[in-house]
């Protein structure tokens, strides 16, 4: 399996993907429940963070902090560490 960094890069540079079909879910400390998520289109892929466009700015999120990453809504990378999430941020991203 591929780390969600290796993922996203392959995402970014092979274009048979759209970028826009990307969805990312984070840990963001202070957010409802300490994560957040943002589409392809919001973010720019550094070595060591993907850096998000937010309307408060750029905030660089470590690759470590990734959850989940879906294209076209299907469920493509979940962190081991906390598996089982997916269906639970797929059915609130869709209450949405």
């Amino acid at each position: 399996m591929l780390t969600s960094h290796k993922l996203l890069q392959q995402y970014w540079h092979d274009d048979r993907y759209e970028i826009g079909n990307i969805r990312v879910w984070y840990i963001d400390r202070g957010a409802p429940h300490d994560r957040s998520s943002v589409s392809g289109p919001d973010i720019s892929l550094e070595p060591y963070y993907m850096n998000i466009r937010t309307t408060g700015g750029e905030k660089p999120v470590p690759y470590h902090r990734i959850l989940l990453i879906t294209y076209e809504g299907k469920v493509e990378f979940e962190n081991q560490k906390v598996q089982g999430l997916a269906s639970q941020l797929m059915a609130e991203n869709h209450r949405r």
